[in-house]
């Protein structure tokens, strides 16, 4: 090779390695913005914690949620609220969590346009509960869902088989008559669980029987009539919250507010699911075991 030959493949190979050291430094820089961006970065802020969709319960949510306790730079928790509902151990689980939260740092809750049944019971977890004039809240209360097809079995000639060791076990069942049996021992078991929730509304709201029983009897109300009946405290959305957190607790206006995050090992599939799922609540609501407290009109 002659000696121009040898210097363009030299100056190539310098402009090579300047370009592989460029991008190698761009895709660290933005590595440390994505890290300053989803995690604490030290400075004080307020944590904004998005509940939506369908409730269920969550592992990782319970543990980040938990984490805000100690957090010394977080000032104060928004709880922002867009959910009809769910089962109510995920419900449960958010709101005993959420109560842990609210004994160290001020909470307030943010109803979007629906916080019913299961978001319901998140947003009496806060010290202080926002809603928008036309939210959607209320639905106190819980349900059992099943359906019964033995007479379409009877039409097609099938006949189901199954042994069990007493008769309400497995019960109900799709495939069987409900009983009166089966039917008191289902109406038992939902007005435990409305008994523990309509406790919860009374104790957070400080209602007396009456309130409580205008408030509680599973009807759905705008964020208007929530104010009149007390079970929201006022109107206006997020920047009444921030508003209430500077009168009550000196929380500047000023503070940034940061969103709390987790499972994001889960994967872009499964949190695009989760996001745009709406009242399909993915694959959930069609294998779910146990108490229902949602609203589906």
């Amino acid at each position: 090779m002659d000696a121009d030959a040898i210097l363009d493949r030299r100056r190539l190979k310098r402009r090579l390695n300047f370009w592989r050291l460029t991008a190698a430094l761009a895709v660290m820089a933005l590595i440390a913005l994505g890290v300053g961006k989803y995690y604490s970065h030290g400075e004080s802020h307020i944590a904004r914690l998005s509940i939506s969709g369908f409730i269920s319960e969550d592992v990782e949510r319970g543990e980040a949620i938990d984490k805000l306790v100690k957090r010394k730079d977080v000032r104060a928790v928004i709880v922002r609220i867009n959910s009809p509902g769910g089962t109510t151990t995920g419900s449960e689980q958010i709101y005993h969590a959420l109560r842990r939260v609210a004994a160290a740092k001020p909470v307030v809750a943010v109803i979007g346009t629906i916080g019913t049944s299961g978001g319901y019971i998140v947003a009496i977890a806060a010290d202080h509960i926002v809603a928008m004039e036309t939210s959607l809240t209320g639905s106190i209360g819980v349900l059992f869902q099943t359906a019964e097809f033995t007479g379409l079995m009877d039409k097609l000639g099938i006949k189901p088989f199954s042994l069990k060791s007493s008769p309400l076990k497995g019960q109900p069942s799709p495939v069987e008559p409900i009983t009166e049996e089966v039917r008191q021992a289902l109406q038992v078991l939902l007005e435990d669980s409305y008994d523990w929730f309509a406790g919860l509304v009374r104790e957070r709201r400080k209602f007396d029987a009456a309130q409580l029983q205008q408030a509680a009897d599973g009807r759905v109300f705008s964020g208007r009539q929530a104010v009149e009946l007390r079970l929201v405290d006022a109107l206006g959305g997020e920047p009444a919250a921030r508003r209430w957190l500077k009168d009550s607790h000196g929380i500047s206006l000023d503070l940034p507010v940061t969103d709390v995050r987790w499972g994001e090992e889960a994967g872009l599939l499964a949190r695009t699911l989760d996001t745009v799922g709406g009242k399909l609540f993915k694959n959930e609501r069609l294998t779910l075991d146990g108490l229902l407290s949602v609203w589906q009109p």
